[in-house]
């Protein structure tokens, strides 16, 4: 049973703009394993807008509670090379408290914009 949508859009080049103004924004924002693909490369910033619309829009899901660590919303690539989204510490929390314990991803980037679309379960 769906519970909630979360939706959200970026653009890439404010992005990009945003993290080399301030350079521990991307420590911040996302752990080590978001920040590097799985061959250790940095990823580009049109994928790191994407996963910071994905965490966007599992706020947006769980209506916005004040208190989410960006942390504890993960978005890391499945043995197939999808992105896959995992949750801890208060954003796992706020999904129990909602019912929620599944959720489904869809990233995308093209034209300067990054989005991110994530459906919440029970």
């Amino acid at each position: 049973m769906i519970v909630a949508v979360g939706i959200d859009v970026v653009l890439v080049d404010r992005f990009a703009r945003s993290l080399a103004r301030t350079p521990l924004l991307a420590d911040r924002l996302f752990t080590a394993a978001e920040r590097a693909t799985r061959s250790g490369t940095p990823r580009s910033p049109e994928s790191l807008a994407a996963r910071f619309a994905a965490k966007e829009a599992v706020a947006k899901a769980l209506g916005a509670p004040a208190g989410l660590s960006w942390h504890d919303c993960e978005i890391v690539p499945d043995p197939t090379g999808r992105p896959w989204l995992t949750v801890s510490g208060s954003v796992a929390a706020a999904a129990v408290a909602h019912g929620i314990n599944h959720w489904h991803l869809s990233l995308s980037h093209d034209g300067g914009i990054a989005s991110a679309m994530v459906v919440a379960e029970r």
